[in-house]
Parts: C-alpha cells; sequence; structure tokens
C-alpha cells in the first residue's frame, strides 16, 4: 500500500494533476474537502476556515483558542496517519509530506513554478488583474509557508523534504503525469524490509474506520460519475 503526498504552489495546477495521478493509479484523492469533512465529524467545523485566515487565528490567539489550534492540528496529522495506514492514497497539501516524512513506502512531491507564471495562469483562468492576481499568489503561499514553518519546523522551500520536484514551467504536464506514475509504480514494488513503513503507525481504531469509510464512499461516488458519463 503506497501514499502520495502533493505539496504545490499556489496556482501551479498541482490540483488538477494529482486528481489525474489518483485516476491512473486507482488511487483515492484525498484533497482540504475531504480532509476537513473527517475533521468537521469530530468537531473541528473550522479548520477551513482557519486554515486559510491569515491573519488572527494562528498569529494572535488567546491561551484557550492556542489549545484549541493545537488540537486541531494534533487531529489532523491523525487524519493524515490514518489515510496513510489505508493506503494508496493521493493527498493533496494539508502539509502531508511532514506528517509523513521519513516513510519508505510515502513518496512526497512538489510541484512548483516561478510566481510570475503563476500571476499570469490566474489571469487567464479567473480572469483577474495582475494586481488581483498577484495578491491572491502572494496570500495563498504565505499562508502554507507559515503553517508548515508555524507548527512542524519545516521551510516550504526545503526540496530535500521531497522525494521528487517538479518545475511545471518547465516540465509539460503531461510528461509531469507519466513521471510521477512511472515513480509512483516502481515504489510500489520496491521492497521495504527493514524499512519504517507507515504499518508501524498507531492510529485509533475508529478514526481509522471512519477514513475507510469516506474514503470508500467517495471512490464509489467517483465511479458513479464515470460510469453515467
Amino acid at each position: 500500500m503506497t501514499t502520495v503526498t502533493i505539496s504545490r504552489d499556489f496556482g501551479s495546477e498541482g490540483d488538477n494533476l494529482a486528481r489525474k495521478i489518483s485516476d491512473i493509479l486507482g488511487y483515492h484523492f484525498v484533497d482540504k474537502e475531504t480532509i476537513e469533512d473527517l475533521l468537521n465529524n469530530y468537531g473541528f467545523v473550522e479548520f477551513g476556515r482557519e486554515y486559510e485566515s491569515i491573519l488572527g487565528f494562528w498569529a494572535k490567539f488567546d491561551a484557550q483558542r492556542g489549545r484549541r489550534r493545537d488540537l486541531m492540528v494534533e487531529m489532523l496529522d491523525k487524519v493524515i496517519q490514518a489515510i496513510a495506514i489505508h493506503g494508496n492514497s493521493v493527498i493533496v497539501g494539508r502539509s502531508g509530506f511532514t506528517v509523513l516524512a521519513g516513510f519508505a513506502d510515502v513518496f512526497h512531491i512538489r510541484l512548483q513554478s516561478p510566481f510570475e507564471s503563476r500571476v499570469r495562469r490566474l489571469m487567464e483562468i479567473e480572469n483577474l488583474t495582475k494586481l488581483e492576481a498577484e495578491t491572491i499568489c502572494e496570500d495563498g503561499d504565505k499562508v502554507r509557508s507559515e503553517f508548515v514553518q508555524d507548527f512542524y519546523g519545516v521551510s516550504w522551500e526545503n526540496a530535500r523534504a521531497f522525494d521528487l520536484v517538479i518545475n511545471m514551467d518547465k516540465v509539460a504536464a503531461d510528461l509531469a503525469l507519466d513521471i510521477i506514475v512511472d515513480s509512483v509504480r516502481a515504489l510500489e514494488i520496491s521492497p521495504t524490509e527493514g524499512k519504517i513503513t507507515t504499518r508501524s503507525l498507531m492510529v485509533d481504531t475508529v478514526l481509522a474506520g471512519a477514513v475507510s469509510d469516506m474514503l470508500q464512499c467517495s471512490l464509489n461516488h467517483t465511479k458513479e460519475a464515470v460510469f453515467q458519463t
């Protein structure tokens, strides 16, 4: 059972590529909505909103709110670990590469593009002005980098945290897709004897069951959608 984590610069086409990777490999696609649904089941209904907030929640908080924040991040880690134990999943964002660092059966990918390229793409897709696109990119990058740095002590720019880094401005999406799929398939058959894998993780059985149920439900919905088309 293999897990793929995908970290991406804001506006670097990472979400679309991640979806294609999961489709080709037959893996579960796990994005922010999936993780937030699981966290909602455990009472953390504000995670999505607070994660996207640069000011206030992460930067300034009182003791009680700080404790709530720490519990939320702790629960996020447990959800990601439970997904990894389930296996055969593509996890997009949410610091998956830090939570699952060091496991032989997890493949960490970083997709990046120069700032100006991402700005141009947002201008074209969202019909934004240059200033609007620049602001969105800057804010998106800041949220992700500060979250990883503050809670895991890892620099967003640390390429050593990843097994594969691709510049989407220089590598065509189709070629990047082939490279990633081939790499993951090679990892699937790579021997793990004597190595640390996600099988060593300990996760609450109730949470593990909830994750399995949600991933299977999501997979069934995807298959139904494909069948209907």
